[in-house]
């Protein structure tokens, strides 16, 4: 299936959704969800993976349904739909979404577990790969990106206040993210190569992170 754009209804789907998060609404708009979302998300993975996919990881457009079990909103459905392309959750990621919202791109080191905020650290604490990782943050920065990740209010045991990348240090998970609000582009062929344009900005973050981060050996947090 070539990509040609998401559907006219993919906002107003969500907004209804972010009003009505109930199996009623979501199986009223099931039609909507997979002409102008799912199948449309799945057309743009299908063309990215060509690029994206080799050596690096594999994709998937993630499930609507949340879960939760262990969550105190039991909201039953995701209020967006994103898909990935990765090796495995922290080493790098190529991640794509729409919503009400418009579309969000994203890439770099989500969610990590404790072993790879180790190899994280090791790699930023070194002259070679911290000044990398800096240059990288820096001009995704000028570039538009905005620079998100979950941080330690102190210093990380074993490092000291005056580190000079202390505050790269402080992550316990580091990555990028791009948006736009709806517009016509949104529904159009060109919205692919928004993304691909994107997805080609976060590269050597993606790199950086496959080489010195890589796959947790440890089972999924929930």
């Amino acid at each position: 299936m070539t990509f040609t754009g998401f559907g006219e209804a993919v906002v107003d789907f969500y907004d209804g959704l972010l009003a009505d998060n109930s199996k009623a609404y979501w199986e009223d708009n099931l039609d909507v969800y997979r002409r102008d979302i799912r199948a449309p998300m799945e057309a743009l993975l299908a063309e990215l993976e060509v690029e994206f996919a080799p050596d690096f990881g594999t994709g998937k457009v993630f499930r609507p349904n949340r879960d939760v079990r262990f969550a105190r909103d039991k909201s039953p459905y995701k209020t967006h739909c994103g898909a990935v392309i990765e090796a495995g959750r922290g080493g790098g990621a190529y991640y794509v979404e729409v919503s009400a919202e418009g579309m969000l791109v994203g890439g770099g080191c989500f969610h990590l577990q404790s072993d790879q905020i180790a190899r994280f650290r090791q790699a930023v604490d070194t002259d070679l790969h911290g000044r990398e990782l800096e240059r990288i943050v820096a001009s995704l920065r000028e570039s538009g990106w905005e620079i998100k990740g979950e941080q330690l209010k102190t210093k990380p045991r074993g490092y000291t206040d005056d580190h000079p990348r202390i505050d790269l240090l402080r992550h316990k998970s580091l990555y990028a993210v791009k948006r736009w609000e709806p517009d016509d582009t949104l529904h159009e062929p060109a919205c692919l190569g928004r993304v691909r344009q994107a997805w080609r900005e976060v590269r050597d973050f993606n790199t950086w992170a496959a080489d010195h981060v890589g796959v947790s050996e440890m089972p999924r947090r929930r």
